[in-house]
Formats: C-alpha cells, structure tokens, sequence
C-alpha cells in the first residue's frame, strides 16, 4: 500500500484531536521555550528591523527563551522531546523537508486556532508554503521564513560575450552558457553555468524550467515525465560542451560560491539571498557585477508561466501536542505571523512569506532582486513532498541522475529507473 499524506493523518485522525480549548490560559505563563536554528533567533531580533518578538512579549508579558542548536540536532531533539508525555519545547521551528506525514501526529493542527484567533490576513502569506504543511486539509504549521531559487549572472562576463540581458527562455539559457564557456580576457577560464552536484534539489530547481517534478504533492513519482527528461538531456548537453565543470558531480554549492566570486562562472542558481554574498566586496572579486533574476521557462511555456516555478525550501512555525502553553504559543505564533513582524524580520535579513512585505520601500532599496523573487515565489512549490522514505528516494535520484549525465545510461533510461525503483519503495 502506497504512503501518502492522506492515507497517514487518516490513520491518525482519532488521536489527532484538536486542544485549542483546554490548554492552559497563556496569561498564567512567563516563560515560552521556542526552538529553533540560530538564523531564526538572529533576524528576529535583528539591529535594522528591530526585535520582531517586542509585540507579543508587551501583550502577554512572558519571556521569550530561545532554544537553538543546528538543522539536524534540532529537529532530532523536537522530535525526540515531542514523543514524551510533557515537553519542555512550546514552539519548533521545522524546516519543510522534516514535516513528513509520520510526524504531524505529533503537532497540534491549528485550523482551531486559526478559527477562535485568526492570523490577520493569512492569505497574503504565499500559498506554495502554507499548501505544503497543510496535511488532509489540516494546517499543522506556519511559514515564517524562506529560501526560493533565482538566476545570478555576471554582467560583466556577459558583455564579453556579447550578450544583452539575463535569458527569456531555458532554451536562450542554454545558448548562452555554452557563448560564455570561454577564457576572459584577463586570461581566466570561465564555464556559462556552474551547477553544484546531481543531488534532487539541484535538479528539481533546474527542471522547474520545465514545470517538472519527481514527486507530486499526492505521492506520484512522475520522474520520468517529458520535461524531467528534457531538463537531464540539457544538463547532459552542457556537460559534454564543457559549459559546466567536469567535475561537477562532486562539487558542493560552496564551490558554485567561489566560482561565481571568482568571476569563473557566468551564470549560477540558488537562493535570491546569495546576490549579496556575490556582491560583497570584502568577500568577492566580481562585486557590483553580478545581478539576479528569475530563472526562465521553456519557449513552449511561456503562456502558461512568466517565470519558472522554481524550488522553494522553508521553516515554519508548530505547536507540540504535548507542550504545556499551547494557547501562549499560538500566541507566539500569531505575532510573528503579523505583517510587522514579518517586515521587521525581513529588514533583519529573513526571506519573507508574505506578498505584502515586498510592497515596502525599505524592502525595495534593501534588496535590488526583490520583485522578481515575489514573481517566483507566487508561483513556486517545494522540489519534494516530505515523506519518510524521501532519503532513500534522493539516493536513488541522484545514482540515476549522474547516470544520464555522465553518459551511462539515457535520460529517459534512467529517469524510468528511478520511477520504477521509488514507486516500488512507496509500496
């Protein structure tokens, strides 16, 4: 029998009852453990943006103990604590690729809270975000913070090779990388297009051009689609023009940096955010040069998209069902949600989940990308559904992914490997 999200919660939906109305009063706490990754303490309490807390702590008159450690020790210690009778953890920070169906039973739904004490204009939040920590139609968490890809080019490479403007089509992309596969006129050689490894997201991110995916939010593996292929054929095409390193299955998105900081590179994709790691002076030799943009769709999509639905990856705001302030932390929750707070965060350095707070001037002048990153993320969705076999599935992904590449097998050979060997793993 397949797992699917749906079939997990309702399995669980007898235990899963709702607590809103039980829970203790929030007035007779002074204390909220929130536990999170360092960055999410850093732009909440930020110098530029101010202390995104300071709202709910005048309004409730608790305190706020912020509880960090990184990725992979804080969600095995939420999780761990989660499972017990009582927890010290009031509120978890969950990065969206942890938030699989197995563990939403250990999370209060909110869709009660939500309906007593609503968050204040919830649908401005992007709704690629909310859809995927909404469970069986039950909402178990809140976005708070997000990382969607962009396309990064080097201005100044481009004008070398005689090219105006970021590309308008995957197709011109591709063009493109190969024109810039060059050595500059300073004498260093450069690649049109520097791509860190074969792993998923990497390739999700590129495939999106495509509008593919390798599985759908309701767990079909549909890897082996026409435009899954059509990505790994182009990946393979730049691969064997040398407009990407050779040994690019081994590179680590550490090395896109310094390539692209280097002037090594013409083209990147990754995070919006990265445009000011590449711009920064102190840290890159190609500062002042490199711009940001939206990766493109194919020529036969442009009707359908203006820009690539590209991958987004994200933490969110949850309430254990064993916490003993439930109703403080939803508190909690519903202030950081605000747009306030979401704006002081923003000003912080967080990526906002809000389309409102790109209206802001200060978000404007403050990140010369801003816009297009809202076209993307108005359209953009996770590269994959959390699901508890998903580290196997990437494995296989990334075994059959080089294979296409590196030339053992076909794209499509193996693109029908893989839906074959994790559609057997979700039986």
């Amino acid at each position: 029998m397949r797992l699917t999200r749906r079939g997990f919660l309702a399995g669980t939906a007898a235990t899963c009852g709702l607590s809103y109305i039980g829970g203790p009063a929030f007035a007779q706490a002074t204390e909220l453990n929130v536990f999170a990754h360092r960055v999410l303490q850093n732009v909440s309490k930020g110098t530029l943006g101010g202390d995104a807390t300071s709202a709910f702590t005048e309004a409730t008159g608790a305190n706020v103990t912020w509880v960090t450690f990184e990725t992979g020790p804080l969600h095995d210690r939420v999780f761990r604590e989660a499972s017990l009778s009582e927890s010290t953890v009031d509120v978890a920070f969950l990065l969206n690729t942890y938030a699989t169906p197995r563990v939403t039973g250990l999370f209060e739904p909110l869709d009660a809270y939500m309906e007593k004490d609503p968050i204040e204009n919830f649908g401005d939040i992007f709704p690629g975000l909310v859809d995927a920590v909404t469970f069986n139609g039950q909402l178990f968490a809140v976005p708070f913070r997000h990382a969607t890809t962009g396309l990064h080019y080097n201005e100044e490479i481009f004008a070398e090779c005689g090219i105006e403007g970021p590309p308008k089509t995957i197709e011109e992309f591709v063009d493109i990388a190969k024109r810039c596969t060059k050595t500059r006129p300073d004498g260093t050689p450069a690649v049109g297009f520097i791509m860190p490894g074969l792993a998923y997201p990497e390739v999700i991110s590129f495939a999106r051009a495509w509008d593919a995916d390798f599985i759908t939010p309701d767990m079909q593996v549909v890897a082996n689609s026409k435009g899954m292929v059509a990505a790994l054929t182009a990946i393979r095409d730049l691969y064997e023009s040398g407009a990407v390193p050779r040994n690019m299955v081994s590179m680590k998105a550490e090395d896109a940096n310094t390539w692209m900081q280097t002037g090594r590179a013409a083209m990147s994709k990754g995070s919006f955010s990265r445009n000011a790691l590449y711009n920064d002076p102190q840290k890159s030799q190609a500062a002042g040069k490199i711009k940001t943009t939206v990766l493109p769709v194919t020529e036969a999509l442009l009707g359908k998209y203006e820009v690539a639905p590209a991958k987004v990856e994200f933490w969110s705001m949850a309430i254990p069902k064993n916490s003993r302030n439930k109703d403080l932390a939803w508190k909690f929750i519903k202030s950081m949600s605000s747009p306030e707070a979401t704006l002081s965060a923003a000003l912080n350095g967080n990526g906002p989940v809000r389309n409102g707070t790109y209206d802001d001037p200060r978000i404007i002048e403050k990140l010369p990308y801003s816009q297009a990153e809202r076209r993307v993320l108005a359209v953009s969705r996770v590269p994959l559904p959390a699901f508890d076999e998903a580290a196997r599935a990437a494995d296989y992904f990334k075994e059959e992914a080089e294979a296409a590449v590196l030339g053992m097998k076909t794209p499509q050979q193996a693109m029908d490997d893989l839906t074959r060997r994790v559609e057997e793993l979700l039986q």
